[in-house]
């Protein structure tokens, strides 16, 4: 069968359509991905992650200043979004580039939730917590054939994810011009209610994602896309948990 016969879509950009177009068999490129591959390798990066979010943690905990984790905060962000582009359009690349990723990531998260953890004090432990109990949550309901993967599924989330892009675009361009918007940064309970519908369309990106690696394992793609998928998965786990983060952080403010 054809590789292009089973493509799929995601509204993950680490995830999409393109994953495994045009992909050569394992034979041809080496061994074949496979589950326990991908879940070890997802396994690494989150452990990646969470190592560099410490030095940029203890460095806030013991001072108090921001200026000494804004440098990281900003080469983590900046950093990790150049190497998700490329490794979002260089599948090959991913095992070179997704360490050095999951690594940007835990800088720029480290930093971000050592300022809010001084502020409210247990909000990132609650936050990661809620992350990993949401990703077992719908793994567990995946499995079991409670959530479905339909085409129209996937259309409804890819079209929800691209939605919620535009508007962190529109947001963005608009700060520029010391313009604020309100349904994303204030705790009104609009804006609450819109952080909700955000976490449950980052959620439900993990179905896309384990749907795509199901996928991909059943029709043997190469080895390397082990990386891929794992990169893709940790995308997803990262906006999850900044949206929590922020959604506690609102919550607090009331």
């Amino acid at each position: 069968m054809d590789n292009r016969t089973w493509l799929t879509r995601t509204g993950n950009p680490g995830l999409n359509d393109r994953t495994f177009s045009g992909l050569p068999r394992a034979g041809a490129a080496g061994e074949a991905m496979t589950l326990q591959g991908t879940i070890n390798k997802s396994f690494l990066l989150l452990v990646v992650l969470l190592a560099a979010a410490l030095w940029p943690w203890s460095q806030f905990m013991a001072s108090g200043n921001p200026a000494l984790v804004l440098p990281a905060i900003l080469v983590g962000a900046i950093g990790g979004l150049m190497l998700a582009l490329i490794i979002s359009f260089k599948a090959t690349l991913a095992p070179y580039l997704s360490l050095p990723y999951a690594a940007c990531e835990g800088l720029a998260i480290g930093g971000f939730s050592a300022v809010l953890e001084k502020r409210y004090p247990g909000i990132a432990i609650q936050a990661v917590g809620l992350t990993f109990g949401v990703l077992a949550a719908m793994l567990l309901a995946y499995t079991l054939g409670i959530i479905h993967v339909t085409q129209r599924f996937r259309a409804i989330v890819v079209g929800a994810t691209g939605a919620i892009a535009l508007l962190y675009l529109v947001s963005f361009v608009l700060s520029f011009f010391h313009v604020g918007v309100p349904i994303l940064n204030s705790a009104s309970p609009l804006s609450i209610g819109v952080s909700l519908v955000i976490i449950a369309v980052a959620a439900l990106n993990l179905a896309l994602d384990f749907d795509l690696i199901q996928t991909g394992v059943a029709q043997g793609a190469p080895r390397y896309m082990e990386w891929y998928a794992a990169f893709g998965l940790l995308v997803t786990l990262v906006w999850l948990y900044l949206e929590i983060l922020r959604f506690l952080s609102k919550v607090r403010q009331r």
